[in-house]
């Protein structure tokens, strides 16, 4: 009899061990998910999040909108060579005050307009400079001034530009001269007459042409005078490239 018992005692105990070794194998995954942090994901996995993410990131980000070229705010026009330019002097120019490089200054009194378009308003500022300056003589020469301008100005640009001289000559004044040494000679006969007859016509004539004559040496010529306000026009020599606003 105890015999029999013995294998199946031994088989019952070979049962129980196989067992308990299956259970504790189960509980070590449970135990490490309860305890432990997750195991790293694989490859293909983080590569997955990882696209995800930047995805989500640019969702996230605001669209870039192509922004659309400037229009130009100013167009290039020609003012061609030969266009007048009326002004009126601010500046005072004469023969006997200006000297050569002096400021001269005047305004447009009329606008440049080029195909409809106002290119240079009225009442745009030229500036030149006194090229000649000659006082009057005393016996021979006339007075003379000249000036040009070189540059215009429009709204806050200088603009180079070329114009000729302006020139203006005093009138001659021969014949206010021979008036006068004429009336000398005249005032002289008649005082020489009354002082003793023909002998002292004769030389009182001569005196009083003498008299005359020293007035003329004395007296200087006409001077020219162009005060402010002076209506002068000149004319390009150049064209003159300016940049016009677009309304």
């Amino acid at each position: 009899m105890t015999k029999l018992l013995a294998p199946i005692v031994l088989g019952l105990g070979l049962a129980v061990s196989v067992g308990c070794s299956s259970g504790g194998g189960s509980a070590q995954p449970e135990a490490r998910a309860a305890g432990q942090p997750a195991p790293a994901a694989t490859s293909s996995q983080s590569a997955t999040g990882g696209a995800a993410t930047t995805t989500g990131l640019a969702e996230r980000s605001p669209a870039v909108v192509a922004s659309e070229p400037s229009k130009p705010q100013a167009r290039e026009v020609t003012v061609p060579a030969g266009t007048a330019l009326n002004v009126v002097l601010e500046t005072a120019v004469s023969s006997d005050q200006s000297n050569v490089e002096d400021t001269v200054r005047a305004k447009l009194t009329k606008p440049i307009v080029i195909g409809g378009t106002t290119v240079v308003p009225q009442g745009a500022t030229l500036v030149g400079a006194v090229l000649e300056a000659n006082q009057s003589g005393r016996v021979k020469g006339r007075a003379s001034v000249a000036f040009r301008f070189t540059q215009l100005q429009v709204g806050n640009e200088n603009q180079a530009i070329r114009t000729p001289r302006i020139s203006r000559e005093a009138e001659a004044t021969k014949s206010d001269d021979a008036k006068k040494i004429g009336i000398g000679a005249g005032a002289g006969a008649l005082i020489g007459a009354v002082a003793g007859g023909k002998k002292g016509a004769a030389i009182g004539g001569a005196v009083g042409a003498g008299a005359g004559t020293g007035a003329v040496l004395a007296t200087r010529g006409n001077e020219v005078r162009l005060g402010a306000g002076t209506r002068v026009t000149t004319v390009l020599q150049e064209p003159v490239k300016i940049l016009v606003p677009i309304d």
